[in-house]
């Protein structure tokens, strides 16, 4: 700008036009500020109603829709409640009729028939006795029979006595004949009804068939008694019974005990000859000799390999002679083997001798008929000059 003569100020062409530029361009920004933003606010207003309606909407279906889900989830835990219910009623159910289904199955441990139990906690159920003597018989037997309850055997009253207070269970053993229910066994039926002293095998009885009724005897007494020793007698041999508690009370506390008089004798491969071995060749060249074994007319074995033949008793391999296959069924085991003189004496004079001499024999026979000669007849002898003192067995110690 420059001054004028007249001494006023005149503005330049160029500054005129730059304010009114100026001029322009803020008058048309007050006028969208002041009235563009009112349109404009009504829309953002309408959209902002819109939006909120929107958010609005958005939130009552999602309430309607937790409102839906939460109904779900309580009739689903109603219904689970219910389920429970049901559950605790069939439990109630099951348990009111489980003292009928346990007396049942006690029923079961008990019955005689089953020849394997092997579980610990049937053992519970099992009466603990000392010893269980096995006397293996036939059905052509009963004179023998007799003339052992006539000399060393207790009978009735005594017999249940023995057990009750001594420990001493004392049965004749024996299976049952192949034709179900034929004469020979209901003749059993009649005498067991009267003497009450049978201990009866799932057994098909036959002279061949010694091996598999001895492992069964085992396994069965096993499962029926609980007893610290397992006897095997055959029916014409004299037993003393105290002599023979006594001796065993020795061992009670040895694991693993195989008792009787031990023998080797030699296998014969001869056939058509009395003890032929058809499997003579697993034991080496002709002419060997068996291993240690006890003789097969008594002998006795503790608790422990009672339970390992009724376990193992499906494997264990049967030898021509019974009394063989018991001594191969420990051969592998940590078997304390008993050598015991006492079980095998002589008929008198012998065994008469030893008693005169204060060393009472557990068991007589004759070597030379693998028992005594003529049993029925002379058993009543070698009882009278080798039986022990008749309280013997009642003041035994063991």
């Amino acid at each position: 700008m420059k001054n004028n003569r007249g001494g006023g100020v005149r503005a330049s062409p160029k500054w005129i036009i730059i304010f009114s530029i100026f001029s322009f361009v803020f008058g048309m920004l007050f006028t969208n500020r002041v009235w563009v933003p009112l349109e404009s606010d009504g829309r953002i207003m309408r959209r902002r109603e819109q939006e909120m309606k929107i958010v609005t909407d958005d939130c009552i279906t999602q309430k309607v829709v937790k409102d839906n889900d939460i109904l779900g989830e309580v009739h689903k835990t109603q219904q689970a409640i219910k389920s429970i219910r049901s559950l605790e009623n069939s439990i109630s159910e099951l348990k009111s009729e489980l003292p009928s289904n346990q007396s049942s199955s006690e029923e079961v441990i008990h019955d005689d028939s089953l020849p394997h139990k092997t579980d610990g906690d049937k053992s519970k159920s099992k009466k603990k006795v000392f010893m269980v003597i096995g006397i293996n018989t036939a059905f052509s037997s009963r004179r023998r029979r007799d003339s052992i309850r006539e000399t060393w055997m207790p009978r009735g009253e005594k017999l249940l006595q023995l057990e009750k207070e001594k420990g001493i269970v004392v049965r004749f053993m024996i299976g049952h004949s192949a034709t179900s229910k034929s004469i020979l066994d209901r003749a059993i039926d009649s005498e067991e009804a009267q003497h009450k002293d049978f201990f009866r095998l799932e057994h098909v009885e036959g002279y061949h068939e010694l091996t598999a009724k001895t492992r069964i005897f085992f396994s069965t007494a096993f499962a029926k008694w609980d007893a610290k020793f397992y006897v095997k007698v055959d029916d014409d041999v004299h037993v003393n019974l105290g002599m023979l508690a006594t001796t065993l009370g020795r061992h009670q506390s040895k694991p693993r005990v195989y008792t009787g008089c031990m023998k080797s004798g030699p296998v014969l491969s001869q056939k058509n000859v009395k003890y032929h071995e058809p499997e003579y060749w697993k034991f080496g060249e002709e002419g060997n000799k068996y291993f240690r074994h006890a003789t097969g007319q008594i002998y006795a074995i503790s608790n422990d390999l009672a339970a390992y033949i009724s376990t193992n008793q499906p494997i264990l391999h049967k030898y021509a002679n019974e009394d063989v296959s018991l001594g191969a069924w420990f051969i592998g085991l940590d078997v304390e083997h008993i050598d015991d003189r006492n079980m095998c004496c002589g008929t008198p004079p012998d065994c008469e001798w030893k008693a005169e001499a204060g060393n009472v024999c557990i068991a007589s026979f004759d070597w030379s008929c693998s028992g005594i000669c003529r049993s029925v007849e002379r058993l009543k002898d070698v009882h009278k000059r080798c039986g022990e003192d008749p309280d013997a067995l009642w003041s035994a110690q063991y």
